[in-house]
């Protein structure tokens, strides 16, 4: 590493002398300035996971903020959502607490916090519009967002590959 970052800066910056015309201020110096001549830009790219309860909610991390939501499976379960009821902006919240409700025209179901944490973030559109939790669960019709006050609280919770196995694994 320590050689590709001096290879780098070797080759990254070229001194122009006055001779070449260039006058900066009022002195003209031999290394006045520098042009860039080259550049290594690296990216990492990774795909955003989502971790899921045993009760069907699921939480996804961007830093400190976890976005929340139930699977596939539970909006399935529930049928068409005609309410929600969502924790309000500033409540702190436990992880396996009951944070909030759904009513569909077959059943009611608690939503339960998958992450402990502050509420930033609630999903209006869907207090509004709770049909989004049924066309939409993994992205328009997310339920909230929290700023995560134990991180490693995610080690509980199973990722996509073992959630798909859970689903298979047992009635639910």
């Amino acid at each position: 590493m320590a050689r590709l970052v001096s290879q780098v800066f070797k080759h990254s910056l070229k001194p122009f002398s006055c001779a070449q015309g260039s006058k900066i201020g009022n002195c003209r110096c031999k290394f006045a300035g520098f042009t860039h001549v080259r550049s290594i830009v690296t990216t990492s790219v990774f795909r955003a996971e989502k971790w899921f309860t045993e009760k069907h909610e699921w939480v996804e991390i961007d830093g400190k903020i976890g976005t929340v939501g139930i699977s596939d499976y539970a909006q399935d379960a529930l049928g068409d959502v005609v309410y929600a009821q969502l924790p309000d902006v500033g409540t702190e919240i436990k992880q396996d607490e009951e944070v909030g409700a759904l009513e569909s025209v077959k059943a009611a179901s608690e939503v339960i916090s998958p992450v402990s944490g502050k509420v930033v973030e609630k999903n209006d559109a869907v207090e509004n519009k709770p049909g989004l939790i049924n066309t939409s669960c993994y992205t328009e019709g997310w339920l909230f967002k929290v700023e995560l006050s134990l991180p490693d609280e995610i080690t509980k919770l199973m990722n996509e590959k073992s959630y798909e196995e859970f689903l298979k694994s047992d009635p639910h």
